[in-house]
């Protein structure tokens, strides 16, 4: 059975594109539950996977490897294709991932940093194929094939399709150990994401810090960005409560670090776009102030030679 529509807990066929830090540890734990699991890489990388698997480094779910398929590009009807890659190389990477090999039953789930891509895969692969989905996790790829689990949670929220289609997704990422939810609001889903994230992400990566120093010596600003992007998500039409997200920074594991951060140390190119950008354009089009994030977002963009 290759349908996540049908019974999601039996044996389901995935396809992950993008098996980087969050695709290869989905890809990893979806293939250790019994499920077939199809990685859509670089020829280079998925060679790798091919021949060793995906390593998973992790104090939440052990240290073990699991065995996945790899290929350069979609060749055949699943059930749930996972498209984990970073908005920098989402339009590259979408043709390992051609219209016409997206089925008319195949769910498209997106765990992308951002609120924009979802409508733009919408307008590829057609609005009734493509859910808003959200992942908390801090996961890295040290290698190809090796993943690093950092944090001690790994969350999913889904939203945006009907629930008979999204509940059997939702039951089939929990028989990996992925707690997945189904948000009752879409905006709120992406929202609610991005609230926590661009904080986070702007700060640890302004500043060279990481999760302790950003809800200590940089409070001042948190606590301004976070309201800030309350107000431009309720002008979206997701009321949040900004002492939630305080609450979450609070409780993260000190040493915990943002995937900007990483990039910008790594070199690699920044989300700056998906994400301050992202917030910078709703609060335009809503008429919402947001002063420290256009601050943050330029200082960041000068130090690394990036845009939003």
């Amino acid at each position: 059975m290759t349908s996540p529509t049908s019974a999601s807990t039996a044996p389901a066929t995935v396809a992950v594109l993008g098996p980087g830090g969050v695709g290869g540890l989905l890809a990893a734990l979806l293939s250790r539950a019994g499920h077939r699991v199809v990685c859509l890489a670089r020829e280079e990388t998925a060679a790798v996977l091919r021949e060793r698997g995906v390593t998973v480094r992790s104090a939440a779910f052990g240290n073990f490897t699991a065995a996945v398929e790899a290929d350069t590009g979609l060749r055949e009807p699943v059930g749930l294709c996972v498209v984990a890659v970073k908005q920098t190389s989402l339009e590259a990477a979408l043709e390992r991932l051609p219209q016409g090999a997206v089925a008319p039953d195949t769910v498209v789930v997106p765990l992308l940093n951002g609120v924009e891509h979802v409508e733009a895969l919408r307008g590829r692969y057609g609005a009734g194929r493509v859910a808003a989905g959200v992942i908390r996790v801090e996961a890295t790829r040290v290698a190809p094939g090796v993943v690093e689990h950092g944090s001690p949670f790994c969350e999913v929220d889904l939203a945006g399709l009907p629930e008979p289609v999204l509940g059997p997704v939702a039951e089939l990422l929990s028989s990996a150990g992925v707690r997945t939810r189904i948000a009752s609001s879409e905006a709120a889903a992406l929202w609610s994401k991005l609230a926590f994230l661009a904080p986070f992400a702007l700060l640890t990566t302004r500043y060279g810090t990481d999760a302790e120093g950003v809800r200590t010596v940089h409070r001042e600003e948190l606590v301004a960005l976070t309201e800030e992007i309350a107000a431009v998500a309720a002008a979206c039409g997701a009321p949040l409560d900004p002492a939630r997200s305080l609450a979450m920074y609070d409780a993260c594991p000190p040493g915990m670090l943002s995937s900007m951060r990483r990039d910008a140390e790594a070199g690699r190119a920044l989300e700056l776009d998906a994400v301050g950008g992202a917030v910078l354009r709703a609060a335009g089009r809503e008429g919402v102030a947001a002063p420290v994030t256009a601050r943050l977002v330029e200082e960041v963009a000068q130090r690394y030679g990036t845009g939003a």
